[in-house]
């Protein structure tokens, strides 16, 4: 976990430089996660359409990185990032080698035109 130096506030997630994004510290049981809300936060500011698709992707997002824990796309011992794209929003993941822990940051999908 990193600290923003301009609010003094934990900055949750995956390192990104793209905005506005949901960063998260999930919970690893085995290849179930959870999720805590105090391990999360939004930096940056979303549209309410944005916040909307958001609320409901999430949860498919969990699912695609369960799938990745048992396919070994995730793994606990091994920083490796699985990156996901669902309705315009992407999810990139990484365990950063943590025995426990996925770290993701969800965000706009750029369009690379």
């Amino acid at each position: 976990m990193e600290i923003d130096k301009t609010t003094s506030t934990p900055v949750w997630g995956l390192r990104n430089d793209v905005f506005p994004s949901f960063g998260a510290r999930l919970v690893q049981e085995g290849n179930h996660l959870h999720y805590l809300a105090d391990r999360a936060g939004i930096y940056g500011e979303f549209t309410p359409a944005q916040l909307q698709i958001l609320d409901a992707v999430f949860p498919k997002f969990i699912k695609r990185m369960e799938v990745a824990l048992r396919s070994g796309a995730l793994n606990p011992r091994e920083a490796r990032r699985f990156t996901t794209e669902h309705r315009g929003i992407t999810c990139e993941a990484d365990t950063c080698g943590s025995f426990g822990y996925v770290y993701l940051s969800l965000y706009p999908t750029i369009v690379k035109s």
